[in-house]
């Protein structure tokens, strides 16, 4: 049976091993936004949230989570995804994380993923609102 939890701060050193590969894959494609470590770093001063799905021992996935404050609205972020076998932990830890939302006051949850989660989360009732476009600005040579 799949549960899914909230791991606290001072026990991410537990399973860290056992997801850092999933969190690694998931930097990624933040193309040099985040590194495995940055990630680690974030979640272990407690200003982002780390939930993982598990069954028994065996760590399925994980999710990195952190809440933005807007000038009008306050979100749960889903920032970092990642691990084996989606489609059974997914709703649950979803379920979770809505609670989580809720109980901190946030008005919904939001995720920039790449373009193949918009069919995983088609049926969940999340939209799809904007694409983030990049620019990347090459150095100037120093020509002097």
């Amino acid at each position: 049976m799949i549960e899914v939890s909230m791991v606290p701060p001072q026990y991410v050193n537990n399973c860290w091993p056992k997801i850092e590969g999933y969190i690694e894959k998931a930097a990624e494609y933040t193309y040099g936004r985040f590194t495995a470590s940055n990630i680690y770093d974030l979640v272990v001063d407690g200003d982002y949230q780390l939930w993982i799905a598990f069954e028994g021992k065996d760590i399925k996935g994980a999710v990195v989570t952190n809440v933005v404050t807007y000038p009008q609205k306050k979100m749960l972020c889903m920032q970092f995804c990642g691990g084996e076998d989606l489609v059974l932990w997914k709703d649950p830890i979803l379920a979770l994380l809505r609670r989580f939302a809720k109980d901190v006051g946030c008005d919904g949850i939001e995720s920039t993923a790449r373009p193949g989660w918009a069919k995983i989360f088609k049926n969940d009732g999340f939209a799809a609102h904007w694409i983030t476009f990049e620019l990347p600005l090459e150095m100037e040579k120093d020509n002097g």
